[in-house]
């Protein structure tokens, strides 16, 4: 597992996104855990030329997803080895029967931002 590293941003609710991050901050073989106001933690991952942003806290448990061990395009909790696609959120190994959060993603001028429900 890569170093886990962890940014802190500021959301602007007066915009129809939200910077996350700059794409070159995104490992490809571990998450990005960004402490996002009025959010809280999301998880940023990199899978064959696209991004994805979920909740980082595990559904089964008090986990961090952005400490788990990425495989292809699942993360496995780092506590319980229950895993799921950051792509969709859905659970792909047990524990893990609830599905993560997961955000709609824009990329540009090299920054991930997440979309506004």
């Amino acid at each position: 597992m890569a170093g886990v590293m962890a940014i802190r941003v500021t959301a602007s609710f007066e915009t129809d996104m939200i910077e996350i991050c700059e794409c070159a901050q995104v490992p490809g073989d571990a998450g990005l855990r960004v402490d996002v106001a009025d959010i809280g933690a999301v998880a940023v991952f990199r899978h064959e030329g696209g991004y994805y942003v979920t909740d980082d806290k595990c559904t089964h448990g008090e986990a961090s997803l952005s400490e788990g061990e990425v495989f292809g395009e699942e993360v496995e909790c780092p506590f319980h080895k229950g895993a799921f696609s950051f792509r969709t959120g859905k659970p792909t190994a047990r524990p893990c029967l609830i599905p993560l959060k997961t955000y709609p993603v824009h990329v540009a001028d090299g920054k991930v931002y997440i979309l506004l429900d």
